[in-house]
């Protein structure tokens, strides 16, 4: 499929125990149905093609061969279908039975892969009719056919190097050392495990833990199908839960009681990306063990269905509340560390009525608050210029004053007159200098004030101005300690608006009319009726945009047409192709030409998967070229 991505499959079909040519017919019907919705890979359960509950039925000859004429028909009636599939059945060699994993593609068998580990506690008994899995691989006829067989096996797609798939079975997941662990090291991406897992009170949040840590420990796509309907309930039931993850996430599971085919996109190119950027700690351990059979599927190049969220860096869900938290104690943690450390006396944060500031200073309240300092030693000052609207300095105004904190009000239009005296410059002119004068003479007020009263400068700056460089040099890029600087702008509005709500009151009122402010720097003169006249988001772009493609271009390295083919269809009801085009192009200029800001930026601490620190996470020349990835788009 396009830009890495591929469709796998869990599948569970009802079977009836011993009745091979049954299971066999519904697993034929299964494959070609997973087949003609465009998957290039599927799981069946564990020992499908006769039953896991067979007993001492496993004793028998006849159940055996049963068994492997149902696979020969298994293949032949599936050599057109453009997948490679699992099915599970009993395996029989040099007088020993093996409970196995049978890899088919394209009618043939490809390998077989032995069960492990063989539960043999409560309700399992494996070890009374199988043999667990020897070391190596070796050969066994099957099916008319020599086959590789044992557990270090790979498969490979010809036509895909990120695609490589291996294979364990049931308890193998649950036991202390996985075979998964091993194969993952030696190349495999997928993990299929075909499974007969018993259902009980407390076990599916259990088993869908398992495999979600699982595929993030390995960094890896795992499909685990497990078995369902027509295994026998003489003494157990068995729901059908089949599970997708990827890396840690869950892509898709089934509903219990409901034998299903469960379908997700897999994104391989993630997966070997992660994998790359982590290599030499895990990944670089593998050995030469392992024997690689390859496989072949035709690429499908059918529309995906995955989903990607518009605000990757904005906590949902059940536990938005505590993430949310979480990160407002990271920093005002490291603010903490920084203020004990330089035993500074106070702290100095440049109000505007803006998000940005209104964050820095709920985090900086917090921190006095762990300290133990009035809030008064917080010094709040705004600083009115030509661009200042009459709301945005009553925000600040009351919002220093509501969280007690002590307010300065130091006008900056004599001093910047005076600057464009000293430097001749044209005041009628609304250029950059006029600009970024404003904002340079804001920052030596801060600092000075800063010096007189034995404190440290809190930044305001954000993630997001990091990344597009909208912040002027030396000055609202520079401060003594950036409690922002690891949160995006989406994350600014989420965590105000959550402080918001916790607080509540005549803050929260504020805070509210201060998220309902248009983003500014507001240094050019106002409208007549008192407007802001720059808004960032009509020069720079959308910041849900913005940090969309940050998302995916820094933390999964994701090139510039897969990152909008995935922007058209998260945000397909908000923006045009065109549109998201547009601010995409900007986004890659932008964030080459500003690297040099970005190359000595005041500490802060990160908070999320990105980091833009050149101490941390990002390391880049300032005079790196953008034309491979603007080419691109």
């Amino acid at each position: 499929m396009k830009f890495g991505f591929v469709k796998v499959c869990a599948a569970t079909t009802e079977i009836k125990v011993a009745d091979c040519n049954f299971n066999a017919n519904n697993i034929i019907s299964a494959v070609k149905q997973i087949d003609s919705e465009g998957a290039e890979l599927a799981v069946f359960p564990e020992l499908c093609v006769c039953g896991y509950t067979c007993g001492d039925l496993f004793n028998q000859s006849t159940l055996i061969s049963a068994c492997e004429k149902a696979v020969e028909s298994i293949c032949a009636a599936t050599k057109s279908c453009n997948l490679l599939f699992f099915i599970g059945a009993p395996v029989h060699d040099s007088g020993k039975l093996y409970n196995c994993a049978i890899a088919i593609n394209g009618g043939e068998v490809l390998a077989i892969i032995p069960k492990s580990c063989l539960p043999g506690y409560g309700e399992f008994y494996e070890p009374r009719h199988f043999t667990k899995a020897f070391s190596g691989v070796k050969t066994v006829k099957y099916c008319n056919k020599i086959v590789p067989f044992g557990t270090s096996i790979l498969l490979k797609n010809q036509n895909c190097a990120n695609f490589t798939v291996a294979a364990e079975i049931c308890e193998d997941l649950w036991t202390p050392v996985n075979p998964s662990a091993k194969h993952a090291v030696n190349g495999a991406n997928v993990i299929v495990n075909l499974s007969c897992s018993n259902e009980r009170d407390g076990k599916a949040q259990y088993r869908r833990d398992l495999v979600k840590i699982q595929s993030a420990k390995l960094v890896c796509a795992y499909l685990y199908s497990n078995a369902g309907e027509g295994e026998s309930t003489t003494d157990l039931a068995f729901s059908g839960h089949d599970i997708i993850c990827e890396n840690g996430e869950l892509l898709a599971e089934s509903q219990p009681f409901n034998n299903e085919l469960v379908y997700a996109d897999v994104d391989l190119e993630k997966l070997s990306n992660e994998r790359k950027r982590i290599s030499q700690s895990f990944f670089s351990l593998g050995d030469d063990s392992y024997l690689t059979v390859y496989f072949k599927t035709d690429a499908k190049e059918g529309e995906i269905t995955r989903n990607f969220p518009t605000l990757p860096f904005v906590p949902n869900g059940d536990n938005c509340k505590e993430r949310t938290e979480i990160i407002l104690q990271i920093q005002a943690s490291g603010l903490k560390k920084r203020i004990e450390h330089t035993h500074a006396k106070c702290a100095v944060i440049g109000v505007s009525g803006g998000l940005d500031s209104a964050l820095a200073l709920l985090v900086t309240c917090r921190t006095f608050d762990l300290l133990n300092i009035s809030r008064k030693n917080i010094i709040c000052v705004t600083m009115p210029g030509f661009g200042t609207t009459e709301k945005t300095y009553d925000n600040s105004k009351l919002l220093a004053e509501s969280l007690a904190c002590s307010l300065k009000r130091i006008p900056i239009e004599n001093s910047v007159k005076q600057h464009f005296i000293d430097i001749e410059h044209d005041a009628s002119v609304h250029d950059v200098t006029y600009e970024n004068a404003q904002a340079r003479i804001r920052t030596l007020i801060l600092m000075d004030i800063a010096n007189k009263l034995g404190g440290i400068v809190v930044g305001t700056g954000d993630l997001s101005e990091l990344a597009l460089g909208w912040a002027t040099y030396n000055g609202d890029h520079m401060s003594m300690y950036g409690v922002n600087c690891g949160v995006t702008k989406t994350l600014v509005k989420h965590l105000v608006k959550c402080e918001a709500d916790r607080i509540g009151g005549n803050v929260g009122k504020i805070l509210y009319d201060v998220l309902n402010t248009e983003i500014s720097p507001e240094l050019l003169p106002p409208t007549k009726n008192g407007g802001i006249v720059q808004k960032t988001e009509d020069i720079v772009g959308p910041y849900e945009l913005h940090d969309f493609f940050l998302y995916y271009f820094i933390r999964w390295s994701f090139s510039p047409d897969k990152i909008l083919y995935m922007a058209k269809r998260a945000f397909e009801n908000k923006f045009d192709e065109q549109t998201i085009k547009k601010w995409l192009l900007i986004f890659y200029k932008r964030f080459f030409a500003q690297q040099f800001k970005r190359s000595c930026v005041p500490d802060g601490v990160k908070v999320s998967d990105i980091s833009l620190s050149p101490r941390g996470d990002w390391r880049m020349p300032s005079d790196a070229q953008v034309n491979s990835w603007i080419n691109l788009i």
